[in-house]
């Protein structure tokens, strides 16, 4: 593109970004370099070479107005200033800084990028959000590339890319699921670490964030100027036309850009001592709350504003439904330690458009003594539960766990009911991305990371796994056989929870990493998709959701209490017994059974009773409830697909025998229904 020649005049410094208006671009950049005598310029780039325009300034915010550039046209910034570090200052005008409020960064190496002006218009035509309630939510978190870049009913050049996962072939398989909501791992344009790059490896999973308003440029199939964010609005359209939201993991705790003495790409050149936060012993360093070497200072009004600023765009111009915030208690640390008063939770709390869509917290980061905050975050915030993954593969393994158990698939009220929240506002999952998939977990009891060129000492080795006598892949039929039950049992407790349920993309086709349980920095194979050999766990996968789907006593929105006539849940030992407090510690309990009164759910149902036996040997339990209910056995783990066999029924007062390792559901219809 050939440079304008038209002389800037002053933009609009309200409007941080490049904005076209039909016949020219206002460009508006924040950057500290004026509150120590520097300037900032405007670089247009085009087939004449790079031409350099002076900025006026209104309160640190640079700004110009240039005639005759449009969408396609490429810019930069240049910010002089002293070069300080031992002050926290790192201006350098040879560098050319991207804009980081850019819609749209051109990949023009491995490091390197172009932002665009970019073009905003699309036709949304009718889409609405689906807007599920939290208590209807079923999550799938999953990657666009990863999900797509084997599915062979994804033409080739669809694969890997926003247009692949908005086809038919993957929404039906979405839809067929009962997903309601995928969570997808950071689209925002990223960029992999020098580290990496060393090593011949790249950033997969996409926590290093460059761009914090651009679709990443690599999923797209449509080109790399302006076709991302096209691709990425028809493929939100396309969700929403068939029910499902779409949730965006967001790393605004750091940036791509990495600690001080890698090259500057945008923030540090722009205000170092303002977007991140600096040692105060040594500003030449910066504070690490969060294991990748910087940390965005989110107690400053600027950094905030960048941040409310992005998640509003996501909402209002790219139609997203929701955030998962990585490493959320960074957020929180408006003066170091994790406060929850800090700005940043006032700001989402009072915002009328961030303050109306899903907010989901990665509840910890690395900050310690602190850093664990589950449980913590204030009303209106969802959280990532890991005391319910952790409880529930420790039950299934066999270690001490049943107390834990019941406190988890009640919803965990000892740690949302003090900050008053429900039982929805924990997000339950059994595996994510970080760490080892549902199938791994019941094949490898240790990590096996060598190909992260690591020597497997990354990752984390608390895996709570087990292998049942061989590590990794066997033929031998019964470790094979009690491998697929564990997989069944543990998402059959895990859609038997209240709470919002989230399922790790690709654990229901039975995915593997041969054990990883980093994989990061593994485009291949290893993290992709495999589409290729059918497994009746994917019907099982939709039988466990749609009994969650189908009865209101799953999805409450108010905590179980144990009290009322009925009870609205009853708990029984093996014997069929109420449960009293030393069979509750007793750590050879292996047997939980749960009864839950239709009468007392939200609408109408029937009672729910379920039977969980994680112990090697078959139990024989009297089956409890109402006089004369007859229960319907609706889900059982021993089965494939976990379908039950043929009219099978269960009697209040009968003993009926339990195998081992297995979960069985059954419904009763109330009295008179």
């Amino acid at each position: 593109m050939t440079v304008p020649p038209a002389s800037p005049a002053p933009g609009d410094p309200y409007r941080l970004g490049a904005h076209w208006d039909g016949s020219g671009t206002s460009f508006a950049v924040y950057s500290s370099a004026g509150a120590y005598g520097g300037s900032v310029e405007l670089c247009l780039l085009g087939e004449d070479g790079e031409r350099r325009l002076p900025m006026a300034v209104d309160h640190d915010i640079w700004h110009t107005y240039v005639q005759g550039a449009g969408p396609g046209q490429g810019y930069g910034y240049r910010a002089h200033g002293p070069f300080a570090p031992a002050r926290g200052l790192r201006f350098d005008p040879s560098r050319l800084l991207l804009d980081p409020y850019a819609r749209v960064l051109k990949p023009t190496g491995k490091r390197t990028l172009l932002p665009l002006v970019a073009d905003p218009a699309f036709d949304w035509g009718d889409d609405r959000a689906p807007r599920h309630p939290w208590s209807r939510t079923f999550l799938y978190e999953t990657h666009v590339k990863g999900l797509t870049a084997q599915h062979p009913e994804v033409p080739a050049p669809l694969r890997g890319t926003y247009a692949g996962l908005a086809h038919p072939a993957v929404i039906g398989h979405l839809n067929r699921l009962g997903v309601t909501a995928v969570e997808l791992m950071p689209v925002h344009q990223f960029l992999p670490e020098l580290f990496l790059l060393d090593r011949d490896l790249t950033n997969y999973w996409g926590y290093s964030t460059v761009g914090f308003f651009a679709p990443h440029a690599a999923y797209s199939s449509t080109g790399h100027e302006g076709g991302q964010v096209t691709e990425f609005k028809a493929m939100v359209k396309a969700l929403h036309a068939a029910g499902v939201e779409v949730i965006l993991d967001v790393v605004y705790n750091h940036t791509a850009e990495g600690p001080p003495d890698d090259p500057t790409l945008s923030f540090r050149g722009l205000a170092n001592e303002i977007y991140y936060r600096l040692d105060p012993a040594d500003p030449a360093r910066y504070v690490d709350t969060t294991g990748t070497r910087n940390t965005l200072n989110a107690g400053r009004p600027e950094v905030l504003r960048l941040i409310m600023d992005s998640l509003r765009y996501w909402i209002t111009e790219m139609h997203v439904d929701g955030f998962r915030f990585d490493l959320a208690a960074t957020l929180a640390r408006q003066y170091g330690y994790v406060d929850r008063l800090a700005a940043f939770f006032g700001l989402l709390y009072q915002d009328p458009v961030v303050g109306r869509v899903k907010l989901i917290a990665e509840p910890w980061d690395v900050g310690a003594p602190d850093s664990y905050q589950v449980g913590r975050f204030p009303p209106g915030w969802n959280e990532w539960n890991d005391r319910y993954r952790n409880t529930v593969r420790d039950f299934w393994r066999g270690r001490p766990a049943v107390g834990d158990l019941a406190s988890r698939i009640a919803g965990s009220a000892d740690l949302y009911a003090p900050e008053r929240r429900g039982p929805d506002a924990s997000v339950n999952f059994l595996t994510c991305h970080d760490g080892m998939t549902l199938t791994d977990l019941v094949s490898y009891a240790l990590k096996h990371n060598e190909a992260n060129g690591e020597h497997n000492r990354d990752g984390t080795d608390d895996n709570r796994s087990a292998n049942y006598g061989v590590e990794g892949p066997t033929r031998d039929p019964a470790i094979v056989s009690v491998r697929e039950r564990q997989r069944r049992n543990m998402l059959a407790t895990l859609l038997l929870s209240q709470g919002c349920t989230m399922l790790h993309g690709g654990d229901e086709i039975g995915r593997t990493q041969g054990g990883n349980n980093n994989a990061y920095c593994q485009d291949n194979p290893t993290s992709w998709y495999d589409w290729s050999a059918p497994t009746p766990l994917t019907d099982f996968v939709r039988r466990a959701v749609a009994l969650q789907r189908d009865h209101p006593v799953l999805r409450r929105t108010a905590f179980l209490t144990g009290s009322g006539t009925p009870p609205d849940i009853a708990w029984y030992d093996r014997e069929g017994r109420p449960m009293t407090p030393a069979r509750w510690d007793d750590p050879a309990t292996r047997f939980l059974a749960f009864l839950l009164a239709g009468d007392r759910a939200a609408a109408p149902d029937t009672d729910l009773l379920a039977l969980l036996n994680s112990g090697a040997d078959a139990v024989d339990f009297p089956v409890p409830g109402r006089p004369g209910a007859v229960y319907e056995v609706v889900l059982d783990t021993t089965a494939p697909d976990g379908a039950p066999a043929a009219s099978a029924t269960l009697k209040t007062g009968d003993v009926c025998t339990v195998p081992a390792r297995t979960v069985w559901v059954a419904t009763a219809a109330l009295p008179g229904g």
